[in-house]
């Protein structure tokens, strides 16, 4: 689907801003102009704790009914977008290419999900390929389609920095997520704080500087494991508190390896398992 600023499914958070596309390419929806939405970027090459970090805040601002907007990039885009289908929320995905490419290819099923919970949205034609001056240039749509921005992990030159760059210059809160001190992924997120971003301190924060989510509690878990508990059980009883190989986990699961490495991910994201090295797994929890 093509939309332009004339046609009446033109997001409205786009009216008024400098720089907005003549057009834009939509695959599923766009966000509605009452919908509650957060963007929540960060690294590509982001820590553990910044993947588990992404994959909670996303997960209970979806369960609040709280959108989720991203770059569908690895590391903590990837994380925010299946964070928020694990919180049964709605997720969009602002792509740096043609709606008809997948990029990055590791993340194929959340290109082929979030269509179904919300939407892929791009400003570039069928056939663009992922360059990367489209990169900075999407940013600008993913906090303009956000009511507030969180950062989950920077450096001091990342790209999540330009996309609170951006945020700022819309009007939008930028809240960021504090790490600790000489920390390399976290200097930007501190910089941020250092310079007046809000501290994100925990979700039901956020929550209710959004007026969202009264009564939610966080800590509990409604069981939302996209109807694959038996396949998932299994795998996840397969993997121990000592590291094992991925051999051995294929081998005791004996499920078709793709789909034991898609439940191992997706445990991943969960903060479940920790791939604490090359093919080596250890249960978090």
């Amino acid at each position: 689907m093509k939309i332009t600023p004339e046609d009446t499914r033109w997001p409205k958070r786009l009216e008024g801003l400098k720089g907005m596309p003549p057009c834009l390419y939509v695959r599923g929806e766009i966000p509605d102009e009452e919908e509650k939405t957060i963007a929540i970027v960060g690294a590509r090459m982001c820590s553990q704790y910044g993947k588990q970090q992404a994959f909670r805040f996303a997960k209970e601002m979806a369960r609040a009914g709280v959108s989720v907007v991203s770059g569908m990039a690895l590391g903590v885009d990837g994380y925010a977008h299946a964070g928020a289908l694990e919180g049964g929320g709605r997720t969009y995905a602002v792509l740096g290419c043609g709606l008809d490419i997948c990029y990055p290819e590791k993340n194929r099923r959340l290109y082929e999900e979030i269509p179904k919970r919300g939407g892929l949205i791009t400003e570039f034609s069928s056939g663009s390929k992922p360059l990367g001056k489209h990169f900075p240039l999407r940013n600008r749509i993913i906090s303009a389609l956000a009511d507030l921005v969180l950062v989950v992990e920077a450096r001091a030159k990342s790209g999540s920095l330009i996309t609170a760059d951006f945020a700022l210059e819309q009007g939008k809160d930028v809240y960021a997520l504090p790490g600790r001190v000489g920390d390399a992924l976290s200097d930007g997120c501190n910089r941020l704080i250092a310079q007046g971003a809000g501290l994100a301190l925990s979700p039901g924060m956020l929550l209710e500087i959004m007026g969202a989510g009264k009564g939610l509690n966080e800590s509990s878990g409604k069981n939302t494991k996209m109807g694959l508990a038996t396949d998932r059980d299994l795998v996840y009883s397969c993997v121990d508190l000592q590291p094992k190989e991925l051999h051995r986990i294929l081998e005791e699961a004996a499920l078709p390896a793709d789909r034991t490495m898609e439940i191992l991910l997706q445990l991943q994201m969960e903060g479940k398992v920790l791939e604490v090295f090359r093919n080596c797994y250890v249960k978090y929890q």
